[in-house]
């Protein structure tokens, strides 16, 4: 069944010591939160087993902001979605524009990314989007729809596991924010998409959150959307109280 979902992306932020103390203030204020949502957080792989240690697994899930295209080996500083599976997490972002943009990351790597988050048991939360550029040139929903067949390689009971996160890049860290509108037309695009690979019924189980400048004060408005299942956190997700002010957006 289709989820909502909140996921913080903590980004290369927080020392070990504030990571622990900022995913504990989270962990007691959902204990005391009437949320209708999951809720994730995804850290830097060095606080991965410290924040296990110190959150309530029913309550808050735990993932990982990458892993490799490869199972083991000569890759030195890299961490293999066996070693993210070692420490607790259940999930890992793949894909997200910072990688493609600043590492270079191709459809290609990240088709081999998500099967090994896959074969390990971690859940793939795969982020897609367009620049500005092709925002304004018209080419977005090609563009977006060229980055989710890259899993299309998957098969259905693969694919159904798989998390899609929608991140207008223009509006990432920018304080821009695509309206609700504009966020629902490109999720029913890509679910759209979805329907035509994999049928109505993958399709509609998919869930698909927005990834662009969320915040306390425009969540509930995205979330309301029938297409938006949720939100990919960025800097919002750094403080307990704003991360909180988004979880619970949902009526």
């Amino acid at each position: 069944m289709r989820k909502n979902i909140v996921a913080g992306n903590w980004k290369m932020n927080t020392t070990l010591e504030e990571g622990v103390e900022l995913a504990s203030n989270i962990n007691e204020a959902l204990k005391a939160s009437k949320h209708n949502c999951d809720v994730v957080v995804c850290v830097p792989a060095t606080h991965l087993v410290s924040v296990n240690g110190v959150i309530d697994r029913e309550l808050l899930g735990l993932g990982a902001e990458n892993c490799s295209e490869h199972d083991k080996g000569a890759y030195t500083g890299e961490i293999s979605a066996a070693m993210v599976a070692s420490t607790g997490a259940g999930y890992c972002i793949i894909g997200h524009s910072e990688r493609r943009q600043y590492f270079g990351e191709t459809n290609e790597q990240l088709l081999a990314k998500t099967r090994q988050a896959l074969a390990n048991g971690l859940t793939p939360i795969f982020c897609v989007g367009e620049v500005l550029e092709q925002r304004e040139d018209g080419s977005f929903n090609q563009v977006v729809r060229s980055q989710i067949e890259a899993l299309f390689a998957l098969d259905p009971a693969d694919f159904a596991k798989v998390i899609v996160a929608y991140e207008p890049v223009w509006a990432i860290g920018t304080g821009k924010t695509a309206t609700a509108e504009q966020a629902q037309d490109m999720h029913a695009n890509i679910r759209a998409a979805i329907e035509e690979k994999y049928g109505k019924e993958i399709a509609g189980d998919t869930s698909i959150l927005y990834g662009g400048s969320c915040k306390p004060t425009n969540a509930r408005e995205l979330f309301s959307k029938p297409d938006v299942d949720g939100g990919l956190i960025g800097g919002a997700a750094l403080k307990a109280d704003s991360f909180m002010g988004i979880v619970e957006a949902f009526d």
